[in-house]
């Protein structure tokens, strides 16, 4: 389970190292192999144990190539995904395509979102927190029946 938003700084060959507190975790479910790809919705990047992928993986797999948004949603994700494999450091590359994706320059903000991370640049980050706030603040959003049922 990841949780939590976590300040890191991209080096200048475009490494992430992710945060000591998650790398055991990781090297004892994948290994440190890890997927990352675009997010459909917002300039992010998704970031995924290779396990977790493997079932986004399956779920494409069932999708029609003959069906226009089916065969876009493949496109896009298996098009972007990219394999990844910790170092030592916890460190792996993201390739410039994912890095314009998202506008990841130097400083980003790794956000656990329970069987994977979000990857956002700190900039787009601070403003996506703040919509989401305003949001919350207007009750701007559609009241699901899992939301009804949501309390702290």
């Amino acid at each position: 389970m990841f949780r939590g938003a976590n300040a890191i700084n991209l080096d200048t060959k475009g490494r992430l190292a992710i945060p000591t507190k998650y790398r055991q975790p990781l090297l004892d479910d994948c290994n440190g192999q890890l997927v990352c790809t675009i997010d459909t919705q917002q300039s992010c990047l998704l970031l995924y144990p290779l396990p977790e992928w493997e079932e986004i993986e399956l779920k494409l797999s069932k999708f029609s190539s003959m069906v226009p948004a089916e065969r876009r949603m493949q496109r896009l994700l298996l098009g972007y995904a990219t394999e990844a494999e910790m170092d030592k450091n916890g460190r792996f590359v993201l390739p410039s395509p994912l890095r314009q994706h998202a506008g990841l320059e130097k400083e980003v903000m790794l956000v656990g979102q329970l069987n994977k991370f979000e990857v956002w640049s700190a900039e787009n980050w601070a403003g996506q927190i703040e919509n989401d706030m305003e949001a919350e603040r207007e009750g701007n959003f559609e009241l699901t029946e899992r939301l009804q049922d949501f309390s702290l």
